[in-house]
Formats: structure tokens, C-alpha cells, sequence
């Protein structure tokens, strides 16, 4: 049995950037928190809690002269007030492309732009983009979303990091389609392109695909999904332990692909999982 594993499977720029941060915070010792998971990674996220890192949801429950790392996915700029005025110590490993569209959406309402942020608004990132607007702010996950909104005679769209760019062009042509002045910025990070088109092509060439990655992970559900559309035998999991063995049967090859914020070693311990139930078939 082939074991494919898709070039650019696990991490991203921002996402390893984001963890050395806040190893490297965690090995100075002292009190240190995160504002939420620093990644959706629950296994990156255990270790950091093992070396004494706590994930903590909000401001007022970090103790005073303690160390708090910013996630990747950056936090609502009322929490980064509130930070600065406890006088803690920051980290902040918000992901450069979160940062980037945070500063489009706060300069948009500056210049009286109504903003239409592409995105799931449950997620952390949306939320703290949201919250840089200082004016109207709608997030829409569709171009039907588009058709309830308000008439705005100048409309600014930014995009949730891990969007698709069909989605981002579906919602930018029904605000298009509604008039006025519209200014789009592409806020979508390369890394999440580049892994949905590989992901796209590996799974039409092999029989069975494993995806890897937290399951509060939008970036890895997504490619999970893209997955699914092209081959049903698509599977999404966590860790190796998570492996049945039924999946292979009368698979010849076998697709792996990971989200931005899956660990290598995850990434290992599923391959070599792979490969053993494949020895166990062959003996």
C-alpha cells in the first residue's frame, strides 16, 4: 500500500511562528498564559499546558506581571486593551495575515466604509477582525448572506485567512450586483490555497484519504470537506490512535494531507501507523 503524504501538510508560516513564540515564552518560566487555544491544536496545546502555559478565555483571569501569549488567530482589540492596561507582558504570535486584516477592516471604517467580513462569525479570527471596525460590520458566510444586508453606498470586504477564493468571489460578486462602491481585499492566506489545490489533486488520485488536524480546526474541516466532495473513503482525524484499520481494505494508495495547524510529529505518527497496519496485512 502507497502512502502519499501531500508536500505542504502541516504547519504554516504563521501557525510555526506562533509556536516557537510560545515555547520560547514557556521555557523563561514565571506565569504564562494564553487569550484562548494558541493554536487548534489540543496536542500542541496539551504540551504547552505540561510545561506550565494555562489557557485562559479572558483577560481578568491572568495575574498581575504575568506573561500573555496572543494565539495566531489574534483576539479582539478590546482584550489587547485590557492586556495593555494590567500592564502584562506580551507576546503577541497573531498570525501576520490575521494581523493584515485586521488593520484593512480598522482603515476601511476610518474611511466610512461599511465592512462585510467573509468568515464563520463563531470563529476567534472573525471575531477579532470584527472588532477593529469602528462602524458598521456584517459577517456573511455565502452571497445569499449578501442579498439580507442593508444597502450600503460603500461597502469594504476582507476575508477569514482559511476562506477559498470561490467563496470570497461568490460574496464579492453579490455585493458587487447590489451597487455602490465596493473595495475587496484578498486577506486570504496563500498557505490555505496552496493546501486545498493539492489537497484537490491528491484526492483524485488515490483511493482512500486521511486528513489530520484538530477538529476545531476550520482550515483543516475545510480541506476534510474538499476531500469528502472528490472521494467518500475520506477521513478525518486527530491522532494516529484514531485509525481503523477497515479503512484500508482494498485501498492500493493511500492520500495524507494536514491542516496549517497540525505538528510534524502528529504528521509522523500517523504515517508510521499507516505503514504498520499495512505490514500487519502483508504478514
Amino acid at each position: 500500500m502507497e502512502v502519499i503524504l501531500a508536500k505542504h501538510a502541516g504547519f504554516c508560516f504563521g501557525v510555526k511562528r506562533a509556536t516557537h513564540l510560545a515555547f520560547d515564552a514557556a521555557d523563561k518560566g514565571g506565569d504564562t498564559y494564553t487569550l484562548g487555544p494558541i493554536i487548534h491544536s489540543p496536542q500542541v496545546v496539551q504540551r504547552l499546558e505540561e510545561m506550565g502555559v494555562k489557557s485562559v478565555e479572558d483577560v481578568a483571569e491572568i495575574k498581575n506581571g504575568s506573561t500573555v501569549i496572543i494565539r495566531s488567530h489574534g483576539v479582539a482589540a478590546e482584550e489587547l486593551e485590557a492586556a495593555v492596561r494590567a500592564n502584562l507582558e506580551i507576546v503577541d504570535a497573531t498570525c501576520p495575515f490575521v494581523k493584515k486584516a485586521q488593520e484593512h477592516v480598522a482603515t476601511l471604517s476610518k474611511e466610512g466604509y461599511d465592512v462585510v467580513v467573509v468568515g464563520d462569525a463563531v470563529h476567534p479570527e472573525v471575531q477579532g477582525i470584527v472588532s477593529y471596525a469602528t462602524g458598521r460590520v456584517y459577517v456573511v458566510s455565502s452571497g445569499k448572506d449578501v442579498e439580507r444586508l442593508p444597502r450600503m453606498a460603500k461597502m469594504g470586504v476582507v476575508a477569514q485567512t482559511t476562506q477559498s477564493f470561490e467563496h470570497l468571489n461568490e460574496v464579492v460578486a453579490a455585493c458587487l450586483a447590489r451597487g455602490g462602491e465596493t473595495r475587496v481585499y484578498n486577506t486570504i492566506c496563500d498557505a490555505t490555497a496552496v493546501r486545498q489545490e493539492e489537497t484537490k489533486k491528491l484526492a483524485g488520485e488515490v483511493d482512500c484519504m486521511i486528513v489530520i488536524g484538530g477538529f476545531n480546526s476550520a482550515n483543516t474541516k475545510r480541506l476534510a470537506q474538499i476531500c469528502r466532495e472528490l472521494l467518500p473513503r475520506t477521513h478525518h482525524i486527530e491522532t494516529a490512535g484514531q485509525i481503523d484499520p477497515a479503512w484500508f481494505e482494498g485501498v492500493q494508495r493511500v492520500g495524507v494531507t494536514a491542516g496549517a495547524s497540525t505538528p510534524k510529529w502528529l504528521i509522523d505518527e500517523v504515517t508510521e501507523r499507516i505503514s504498520a497496519i499495512d505490514k500487519d496485512k502483508i504478514g
